[in-house]
């Protein structure tokens, strides 16, 4: 509720400007700052009723508690009043327990002066009119448990809990819902073309039962020739495989492929492989199947036109039957690819062996099997916080994970998982070239798919609008499409010299963007999981976003290579990049130029970002460290960590049978909270979070998000929300959204 209300003020707040009403919006703007209930943002109500408690003010706390009393509690049916009273009372406790850690002796005994009257005929305050007598009292039976880091946590995520269900449940003015009536009217959009796909693909196989030669002459109606759902990738694969549809396989084959995803469940969706993917190696699997369609008026057999129509099965839910009347088991080459998916399967069904010896190696504590966040009256378990055992939860844990949900749409690896500027999407892309963009507030949905012919190396979202994305293939193209039409706006043509986009930032402002282009590897293929010993070529373009023209090249120095990570500062006046060649280097965005590089690793730089304050940089790099460079100082190391393989790849996934996955980093491998003090990295079974230590010689490791069952691949970190979420995506296709709240203290 807290995000619809803080959006409908920014509409009323255009409003107001729009309509010249200058007097009301000063008095709007002065009575949002002075708005008690905080725009309905639990961790800002949270915060406010902790620095009353840190700063000893017994008269504001009653106050403002008195004031949620009238505006919200007294609303709610009698059965809630204990609920409320409880909360209340641990309220004062926790105020009570806070003067006596602080050693502020007098603090406590005005809060009995003042509440004798209103106390001492409860029975839950009987025994704590003697407390400030004891001299150890956190030492006494009786209130021990309330001096411990866990009683307070409890408590705090128990009213956080209890005001987000209270606000959920309230009622509304239309005004707030018009987002969640957007996304229903969506839906039913949606829901209603599903239904006429289905309708007209009965219709069509019912006129094929009944002659089968209607079909060669048939033309799709309109509404599916020019629906937006459907993007220009998957239009040109469908026109080009209609005649082979047509004259080799029954007709419900076809038009199967327009069924959509959404109606399966995606853990029984048939899992087929559909070709070798830039950064992946199967081994059992020496003959790639192709990609190119053959021509319509060739004869071609069934089973050769299977690469791909399986691509268009897999990607959009294709109608099982038919998939099973195309499987003929007595080919030798479906017979691999089904034994490859059945040990597949028991692949992700099972853990990794080396997982226990990893944990032990990085000191990690075992993640939990599920947790959720329950209301009102929660409970927080040790092991959801990742700290210690029955010993309690440690004084200087940092955050505590309140859920995990997993999105599972993908079938196989992931490569990037970024979330928008506004903190409400997800783009994520996997190595068969399928873009999911989805949402998870309030609910997990998935909101448009986006298919590609060509391999897709690099995804960035647009900053304004938020709603673009730019794609970069591996055959010299970028692509911007729009998640709210569903459509691609523009196509551009980067390099035929350098096909292989493996980098994409936009500026903070918007107007422009990096491009990062590369030339092809020795083999010749798109992607080699082997290192090449000499970096192979490269450019860095930046490009217009409104004219879609190219701007400039930038000189790299001392040889044009390969730039595989690139970002930039909030304002855009700077950009970092990091390069095959492990050289760091950074631009100067106001005079295009390169202020000053350096060599930062043995080998390829994976990851790079700026720091909170901007004065320093961080980076990740094939050798293993991870490095924080002070940009004042060419070349001088503020803080170095060696890091494991699990959180700097190449990342492997071993098998039965011989199977091998090997993946290289393209995705970003760490990223920072809003306050810059921890870092989110990869590991073997979910993300990891440490504390930034300056120049200390080892990270702390604070929190372990875990949930994963393959290896993580990269991660991000959004803080636009009301409460932090980490995202971490792995190579069986599956990522967690990790839910946490910030301890202040």
């Amino acid at each position: 509720m807290g995000s619809a209300v803080e959006r409908t003020d920014e509409h009323v707040r255009e409003y107001l400007i729009y309509r010249g009403f200058t007097s009301t919006l000063k008095h709007f703007d002065s009575e949002i700052k002075a708005d008690k209930e905080k725009g309905f943002r639990v961790d800002k109500i949270i915060d406010q009723l902790q620095q009353f408690v840190l700063t000893f003010d017994l008269f504001g706390l009653k106050e403002y508690w008195l004031y949620l009393d009238r505006r919200l509690f007294c609303r709610l049916e009698d059965v809630y009043r204990p609920t409320v009273n409880k909360l209340r009372t641990s309220l004062y406790r926790y105020y009570v327990i806070n003067t006596i850690q602080k050693g502020n002796v007098e603090r406590t005994q005005e809060f009995f002066h003042k509440q004798a009257l209103e106390l001492q005929g409860q029975v839950e305050w009987r025994d704590w009119f003697v407390l400030p007598f004891i001299s150890n009292p956190e030492q006494n039976a009786t209130f021990s448990p309330y001096f411990s880091r866990q009683w307070a946590d409890t408590f705090l995520v128990s009213l956080h809990n209890f005001l987000s269900v209270l606000f959920q449940c309230m009622p509304q003015p239309v005004l707030l819902s018009f987002d969640a009536e957007v996304q229903k009217m969506t839906s039913l959009t949606e829901d209603n073309e599903q239904l006429r796909q289905m309708l007209f693909a009965l219709q069509t196989e019912s006129r094929d039962q009944g002659g089968g030669d209607e079909m060669v002459h048939h033309k799709l109606p309109a509404y599916v020739q020019n629906m937006d759902r459907l993007g220009d990738t998957e239009l040109d694969l469908v026109s080009s495989q209609r005649a082979v549809s047509t004259s080799t396989t029954p007709s419900r084959n076809f038009f199967s492929t327009f069924l959509p995803q959404g109606r399966r469940t995606p853990g029984k969706a048939p899992q087929v492989s559909t070709g070798s993917s830039p950064t992946q190696v199967a081994v059992i699997r020496k003959e790639p199947p192709t990609s190119q369609p053959p021509k319509a008026k060739e004869a071609v057999p069934a089973k050769e036109a299977r690469p791909v129509s399986s691509l268009l099965s897999t990607s959009e839910g294709a109608n099982p039957q038919s998939q099973q009347a195309s499987n003929q088991p007595s080919h030798p080459r479906h017979k691999r690819i089904q034994e490859h998916e059945k040990e597949r399967k028991e692949l992700f069904s099972k853990p990794q062996p080396q997982t226990p010896e990893r944990k032990m190696e990085t000191g990690e504590v075992e993640p939990p099997a599920e947790t959720s966040s329950e209301p009102p009256e929660c409970t927080l378990s040790v092991k959801t916080c990742g700290g210690s055992e029955a010993g309690g939860l440690s004084a200087e844990q940092p955050f505590i994970k309140l859920s995990q949900e997993e999105y599972a749409e993908h079938h196989s690896s992931i490569m990037h998982c970024r979330v928008d500027c506004s903190g409400r999407r997800v783009a994520s892309l996997d190595v068969d070239g399928v873009i999911k963009v989805w949402s998870f507030n309030p609910i997990m949905q998935t909101k448009a798919t986006i298919m590609s012919k060509s391999p897709l190396l690099s995804l960035e979202w647009a900053t304004k609008p938020d709603r673009l994305l730019l794609l970069g293939s591996g055959v010299g193209t970028v692509r911007l499409y729009d998640t709210d039409s569903k459509k691609t706006l523009y196509e551009m043509n980067i390099d035929e010299t350098h096909p292989r986009i493996l980098s994409l930032a936009c500026s903070p402002s918007g107007s422009s963007f990096v491009c990062s282009a590369a030339a092809l590897s020795r083999s010749g293929s798109v992607e080699s999981v082997s290192r090449l010993p000499i970096p192979v070529s490269g450019q860095l373009l930046l490009w217009d976003t409104k004219t879609v023209k190219q701007q400039l090249q930038f000189s790299l120095e001392p040889e044009p290579v390969a730039i595989n990570c690139t970002a930039f500062n909030h304002n855009g006046n700077l950009l970092v990049t990091g390069a095959a060649d492990g050289v760091i280097r950074l631009f100067d965005m106001q005079r295009y130029e390169s202020v000053m590089s350096w060599r930062a690793h043995d080998g390829e730089v994976y990851s790079v970002e700026f720091s909170y304050d901007e004065n320093t940089v961080f980076s990740i790099g094939e050798d293993g460290k991870f490095i924080q460079w002070n940009i004042h100082r060419c070349g001088v190391k503020q803080s170095e960590q060696v890091l494991n393989q699990e959180a700097t790849g190449p990342f492997v996934l071993s098998g039965y049978s011989g199977y091998k996955q090997v993946q290289v980093p393209r995705g970003r491998l760490f990223a920072f909270d809003s306050e810059g003090q921890h870092v989110l990295t990869c590991s073997s079974s979910g993300g990891l979070i440490y504390r930034l230590t300056n120049g200390e010689p080892a990270l702390e490791n604070v929190l372990s998000l875990g949930g994963h069952k393959a290896p993580v691949v990269t991660v991000d970190w959004c803080s636009a929300v009301e409460c932090g979420t980490c995202l971490t995506a792995s190579m069986d296709g599956r990522i967690k959204l990790s839910t946490l709240l910030a301890q202040k203290t």
